[in-house]
């Protein structure tokens, strides 16, 4: 792991997080991971595993990158999966962070992004 990661205040990320997911109307989690797939904080639904999600967030950025590649599209800014239920967003947050967040299919995809910067916003100082 590198030193940048041990210096992570994981409380405050977690902070956060929780804060996201109770205010944000239809999320209905969230999660920080590094981007080889290693768990830094989340506020998940009940039986979902932390170190499984981040291993999945750290696929979706691989498999995006190499799509953005592939097609021509630039380096990757977003991964939707949309299903069903609902939908999750994956971000880049710095270098070596993934930020995760999963919605129900009544989420406002406009307000959601907007909420997502700001989190972003919040996240940032806390990776340093």
């Amino acid at each position: 792991m590198k030193a940048t990661i041990m210096a992570i205040n994981t409380e405050k990320l977690r902070h956060i997080l929780q804060n996201f997911v109770s205010t944000t109307p239809d999320v209905r989690g969230a999660a920080m991971v590094t981007t080889d797939g290693l768990p830094l904080a989340s506020s998940l639904p009940g039986g979902m595993d932390e170190e499984r999600v981040s291993a999945m967030s750290a696929a979706m950025l691989s498999l995006g990158e190499r799509i953005g590649r592939e097609l021509g599209t630039g380096g990757m800014d977003r991964v939707y999966v949309q299903g069903h239920d609902g939908f999750s967003i994956l971000t880049t947050c710095g270098d070596e962070a993934l930020f995760l967040i999963l919605a129900n299919k009544e989420a406002k995809e406009g307000v959601l992004i907007l909420e997502m910067k700001r989190t972003l916003s919040e996240l940032k100082p806390a990776l340093m």
